[in-house]
C-alpha cells in the first residue's frame, strides 16, 4: 500500500453486513482504516455488540466505531423492541436542557459499555419546514435558538461519557421538503439566518465532529454542502471557526451520489473539505472500499485533490480516535431517565382515559430510511396496564361494531402528511366521538372531531409508556 493510499484508508468509515466482522473488514482495520459504522443488521444483543467492538479494537485500537443512536424513532441498539429514551423533538418540547444532557448520558454510558467510540447524533437541524419527510421529530424542535440550546446539551450530556458526539446535518436539513437519500434537495433559506445557530451551540459546546448534509442551500452555492467548499470550509471552518473532524453523510445517498457515482463523491467530499467519508449503508463490500480508495489515490496523482489536504484529513481522524483514546466514562444518569423525559414531554386534551377494554387501531405511516422499520404503537403498553386490548391495523375497524363500553384509541404519527388517514379517521370519529387519537409524531394537524388527543412527540417505546400512563392512570 502505497503512502496515499494509507492516508485515504484512514478516511474512510465504511459498513459491512453481519453480527460479526467479515474477514476483509478485520483485514482492512488492521492496515488502517479509519473506521467502521454499524447499523442495526450489526447489532444482535449487548453481550454480542461488546464482543464485536473488542474483535474489531483489537485489529487497531485506534479504530473508530460509530452508530446512529439518536434516542427516539432512530436506534440501533434497540432496533427491535423500540429504544428507551425519547427522540429530540420529545426533549426539545420537555424544554429541560439539564434532563436533555441527562439522557444523552444515558445513552453515552450505554455506547462506551459496548464500545462505540463515536455516536452520529445528536441531529442539530431546526425543523423549520413541518412536510420534511426525513427529519421531523428527530429535530428538537423549530425554533433555532431552543433547538441551539438544546444541541448543546445533548453534546454535552454524550461526551462527559467519553463518548464522541456528531451534530449533524450542516448547514440545516430542516428546511427540505426532500429527502436526501432519494434526492437533492434545496434549503428555502439562507442557513446562516437561523439553520447554523444549533451547530454553533455544538462547537461551542466541544462536539468532535459535525456531519454535512447533502443539500443544496443557494444562498451559499449551487453545488451539494457535502461537496462545496464554501459550505464544509468557507462557512464550517472559517466563519465558524471548528476545529474538529468533518464527516460525510453516507455517499451512496442519492441526494449526492446521482450522476456522480460514490468514488468521485467521495474525491469531491475531500477536496471540499471533509474529513472523514461514511459509507456502507446500502453498500457494504469491501469492493466499494477498493474503488474509493483508487479514486482519491488518483485525484491525488492528477493533482485534483491535494496530498496536503488528505494527509489534513487523515490526521483529523487521529486526533479523534485520540481524544477517544483519552477518555474515561464519567457520566452518570438518573435511573428511568428515559421514561422521565418521556413522561414530562407528552400532551393532552380532553376525555384521553380509557375504560377496561380498548380497540387500538394504528394507522400506516412510511418508513423513514434513516430509523429503518423499528416498532412503535401503544397497543402493548396499554396492555402492560391491565387494558384488555384487542390491536388492529388500519383498514380492518368498523367504529359501529365497536361496542360503546370499549374504548376506541386511533394511533398515528405525522398524521399531517397522510391525507389518506386523515379522512378515514375523520370519518370514525363522527360514529365514534368519544374515540382517543394518539399521535406520535409531529403533532402539526388535529383532526376535526378529536375530542380526546395525546401528542408524545416521538414513538419510541417509552413515549408509547407514557402515552399509555395517560391514558389509563
Amino acid at each position: 500500500m502505497s503512502s496515499v493510499e494509507a492516508l485515504a484508508l484512514r478516511c474512510i468509515l465504511p459498513g459491512f453486513i453481519g453480527t460479526e466482522a467479515p474477514d476483509w473488514v478485520r483485514r482492512r482495520a488492521a492496515s488502517g482504516l479509519g473506521g467502521l459504522v454499524l447499523f442495526a443488521r450489526n447489532v444482535e444483543s449487548p453481550e454480542q455488540l461488546t464482543t464485536l467492538t473488542a474483535s474489531l479494537h483489537s485489529e487497531r485500537p485506534g479504530l473508530l466505531i460509530a452508530i446512529d443512536e439518536e434516542g427516539g424513532d432512530v436506534t440501533r441498539l434497540e432496533a427491535r423492541t423500540g429504544s428507551s429514551y425519547p427522540g429530540n423533538l420529545a426533549l426539545g418540547e420537555a424544554a429541560d436542557p439539564c434532563l436533555t444532557a441527562d439522557v444523552a448520558s444515558a445513552i453515552g454510558l450505554e455506547l462506551n459499555r459496548v464500545g462505540i467510540d463515536l455516536d452520529l447524533a445528536p441531529v442539530a437541524d431546526v425543523n423549520s419546514n413541518p412536510l420534511n419527510p426525513v427529519i421531523g421529530v428527530r429535530s428538537f424542535g423549530s425554533d433555532a435558538e431552543a433547538v441551539a440550546g438544546q444541541t448543546a446539551a445533548w453534546v454535552a450530556g454524550l461526551q462527559r461519557t467519553g463518548v464522541a458526539a456528531c451534530a449533524k446535518h450542516f448547514p440545516g436539513h430542516g428546511d427540505t421538503a426532500v429527502d436526501s437519500h432519494l434526492a437533492l434537495p434545496i434549503a428555502g433559506e439562507d442557513p446562516r439566518l437561523h439553520a447554523i445557530e444549533p451547530f454553533k451551540a455544538a462547537i461551542a459546546a466541544g462536539v468532535r465532529a459535525i456531519m454535512s448534509a447533502h443539500i443544496v442551500a443557494p444562498a451559499i452555492d449551487d453545488l451539494p454542502a457535502t461537496i462545496s467548499s464554501k459550505v464544509m470550509m468557507g462557512l464550517l471552518r472559517d466563519e465558524l471557526g471548528f476545529q474538529g473532524v468533518a464527516m460525510s453523510d453516507a455517499l451512496e445517498m442519492r441526494g449526492l451520489s446521482r450522476g456522480r457515482g460514490v468514488a468521485e463523491s467521495a474525491v469531491l467530499a475531500l477536496i471540499a473539505g471533509c474529513d472523514a467519508l461514511c459509507i456502507g449503508g446500502r453498500l457494504a463490500g469491501e469492493d466499494v472500499v477498493e474503488q474509493v480508495l483508487a479514486a482519491i489515490a488518483g485525484a491525488v496523482r492528477t493533482g485534483r485533490l491535494a496530498e496536503k489536504r488528505l494527509a489534513q484529513a487523515a490526521g483529523r481522524v487521529d486526533s479523534l480516535a485520540a481524544w477517544r483514546a483519552g477518555q474515561h466514562e464519567v457520566g452518570v444518569s438518573p435511573d428511568g431517565v428515559g421514561l422521565t423525559a418521556a413522561r414530562k414531554a407528552v400532551r393532552f386534551d380532553g376525555p384521553v382515559r380509557v375504560s377496561d377494554t380498548a380497540v387500538v387501531v394504528r394507522f400506516p405511516a412510511a418508513l423513514s430510511i434513516a430509523a429503518g422499520d423499528v416498532p412503535w404503537g401503544v397497543a402493548e403498553s396499554l396492555s402492560a396496564r391491565g387494558v384488555h386490548v384487542e390491536a388492529r391495523e388500519a383498514g380492518s375497524v368498523d367504529a359501529a361494531a365497536v361496542p360503546p363500553d370499549t374504548s376506541l384509541v386511533l394511533v398515528v404519527r405525522d398524521l399531517h402528511r397522510q391525507q389518506e388517514n386523515v379522512a378515514h379517521i375523520e370519518e370514525l370519529l363522527t360514529r365514534r366521538p368519544d374515540a382517543v387519537v394518539v399521535e406520535m409524531g409531529l403533532p402539526a394537524y388535529r383532526p376535526r372531531g378529536a375530542k380526546a388527543y395525546i401528542a408524545t412527540y416521538g414513538s419510541a417505546r417509552v413515549c408509547a409508556a407514557a402515552a399509555a400512563e395517560v391514558l389509563r392512570p
